[in-house]
């Protein structure tokens, strides 16, 4: 299995599927980066030698953010509209849909399990 920026990416499939693995790159952005460094996309990625393997890294270094640093840049962005109190920040802390969803049905994906609230007492109950 080769190793591109601390994340081991599978050997038996073509390069630029396994490029995908790696947060930040997409299947696109994989097939431009083969291209860009003259590699074959249908060859499997453990046919990549240490050359090749240390251009791709060096690459996506320069060029991109990708993993660790994405994943951080991410969590700064909310934080960022956490701090500011903006509409999309105060989602963000109710962990509710951000995008403009509706929450009236679905949104359990966001909202969680359904909390059961008890109903309300029927006329004839309260005789």
């Amino acid at each position: 299995m080769p190793r591109i920026s601390g994340v081991d990416i599978p050997g038996d499939k073509p390069t630029y599927i396994s490029l995908t693995y790696l947060f930040g790159i997409g299947r696109s952005t994989s097939i431009s980066i083969c291209r860009s460094l003259g590699l074959d996309l249908q060859r499997p990625a453990k046919g990549l030698s240490d050359d090749e393997l240390a251009r791709i890294a060096n690459l996506l270094d320069k060029e991109f953010t990708i993993e660790g640093q994405l994943r951080r840049k991410i969590q700064q962005d909310i934080a960022r509209l956490r701090d500011i109190g903006c509409y999309r920040g105060l989602r963000h802390r109710r962990g509710l849909p951000v995008r403009g969803q509706r929450t009236r049905t679905n949104a359990r994906t966001r909202k969680g399990v359904r909390k059961t609230v008890a109903g309300k007492k029927g006329v004839k109950e309260m005789r």
